[in-house]
This record gives structure tokens, sequence and C-alpha cells, in this order.
């Protein structure tokens, strides 16, 4: 379920689906460093400006699916204009940090996104830059990241399936929010 909260600043309406806090996994492949599964917790918060404020961290899982240590950590700040086109300024832990320009799909929600600049720290490791693709998908957040670097060119190497985590506070004010003359049998509602 899409929500638009009362206080998003207009101009994010249409980035409405990517608000909240998502949890999942996915993999990471890229030469020279080490393949793996991960776990992610992604979280797209607002508060009445006109971007949303993003956080992302990812860890190594086991076989059994259990936390080995931090793979990465992002932050950054996504904007929208009225043309659809995003802007996103993002920091990586690893000393990096991105500027990234793309557009939201016509109709549907998907956010394709490529770096237009890239400054790094002496401590980071080669990067040139990347794409990244993010789509709401039956309920759930999706993406894959392409990245290059000087020695391996454009290609994919981390994707994830998140869902969305809800509070036992988003239950309650949801259960409040449903109207009194819900049927009983459940089948109604949907005719």
């Amino acid at each position: 379920m899409i929500e638009i909260p009362s206080d998003l600043h207009k101009d994010l309406v249409p980035l409405a689906f990517l608000l909240g806090n998502w949890a999942g996994a996915g993999v990471h492949d890229f030469p020279g460093s080490e393949k793996c599964n991960f776990g992610q917790e992604v979280a797209f918060t607002h508060d009445g400006r006109d971007f949303l404020e993003y956080r992302s961290h990812s860890w190594v899982l086991d076989k059994e699916g259990n936390k080995v240590r931090p793979l990465e950590s992002e932050h950054g700040f996504w904007r929208i204009d009225a043309d659809r086109k995003v802007e996103v300024t993002m920091t990586r832990d690893d000393g990096v940090i991105e500027i990234w320009y793309g557009e939201l799909a016509d109709k549907k929600p998907q956010i394709d996104l490529v770096t237009d600049a890239v400054a790094r720290t002496a401590a980071s490791q080669p990067y040139t830059g990347g794409k990244r693709l993010y789509g709401y998908v039956k309920s759930d957040l999706m993406w894959v990241g392409e990245k290059q670097t000087p020695e391996v060119e454009l290609r994919p190497y981390m994707s994830a399936h998140l869902k969305k985590v809800v509070t036992p506070e988003e239950v309650e004010r949801w259960a409040k929010a449903l109207p009194d003359d819900m049927p009983d049998d459940g089948i109604a509602f949907f005719k």
C-alpha cells in the first residue's frame, strides 16, 4: 500500500512509493571483491522539505543467513522536479561521494539513475561511475546497481529484493483508519 503523508512536500508525491523502512536480501558480485549474499535495511524519510532522506546499511550473510560483517553504508538526499527528473546526492562509507541523475518512468514506479559526478577520498577503492534501477513491484522495493572502475567495464554488482517493514504503530494507525462498515466475511470487500 502506498501512503502519501499529509505533510509530504507536494513535489515529492511521485516518490511516495519509496517512503518507509525496507529490509531484505540480495547478491553482491564484482571482480576483485568477495561474491556473497547480503542483508540490507533501507529507510526513505522526509521532514516536510523538498527532498527524501535516504539511508542504507548492508552486511554480508553466511550460508545460514546470519550477519557476518558490514558490507556498505550509504546516506543521501533524493529530489524530483516537475518533469519527473530525479537527482540524488549520496555519500558512501568507502569514501565515495556521488551525484546521480535520472528520471521516474512514465506511469510506473520505476527510477533509472546514472552517476553524473564522482569524488573519491584517497582511501577509497577505484570507482568511476554507476547506474541504478529502483522499482516498486507488487508492494516490494527492488533495485539493481551497476558500477565501473578503471579496470572493470560497467556491470551489475549488487541487487536486492526488499520488503516494507511495518511497525506496531503503523498497524494501529491503519486499524483506526478502517471504515466502521467493513464486511464480516472479507469477500464483499473485494466486490
